[in-house]
């Protein structure tokens, strides 16, 4: 099943839960909270692991993919140089930062504007995310880095074929082609 009808179809069926909890009673939305605060602890303790677990295996193995300029911009694709390791550690930060961010998001929702639903929400779709992360599969639950977990990774899109030009490219001549681009931009400058 497609992840993002997985993710609709989970949602659907948490907001049905949520209906029937009565959020404005206070001894529920202290469980709600806590249920919230333990999602949080949870991602960021599996975060945790796959950092030590990385730097523990410390796989210096390099590659080299072409990442897609950012749609609507006029940058260029740029050619990235890097390693397992490296390439591993950014990816539990962007994790980091995203729960971060989701976190400081549910709170002025929650705090600010008074949304409890969101809150109970956000208690269950993080887990599933975090039990689907790439990161998470590779290093947490011991699953081998290939086809779908191969690095680097291929972003899921809602959109399906039509995103594949915004794809992270490993072929030789995409490779080539940047690598030709970045040292003529060099020159220029």
């Amino acid at each position: 099943m497609n992840p993002q009808l997985a993710n609709l179809l989970l949602v659907l069926g948490i907001v049905q839960v949520a209906r029937k909890l009565d959020l404005d009673n206070p001894e529920v939305l202290i469980y709600v909270r806590l249920g919230y605060l333990v999602t949080q602890t949870i991602i960021l303790a599996a975060c945790y692991i796959a950092a030590t677990k990385i730097k523990e295996k410390n796989d210096i193995t390099p590659f080299k993919y072409v990442e897609p300029a950012k749609p609507f911009s006029n940058e260029q694709a740029k050619l990235v140089e890097t390693n397992n390791r490296d390439y591993d550690l950014s990816k539990v930060q962007e994790l980091i930062k995203q729960t971060g961010i989701g976190f400081v998001i549910m709170l002025a929702l929650h705090f600010y504007w008074n949304f409890t639903q969101p809150l109970f929400i956000q208690s269950i779709i993080p887990l599933k995310n975090l039990y689907n992360n790439k990161i998470v599969q590779i290093h947490v639950f011991g699953k081998p880095a290939e086809g779908d977990l191969k690095r680097p990774f291929k972003e899921a899109s809602p959109f399906g074929q039509l995103s594949d030009s915004q794809q992270p490219q490993t072929d030789k001549a995409a490779i080539k082609k940047a690598a030709k681009a970045s040292k003529s931009g060099e020159k220029d400058d």
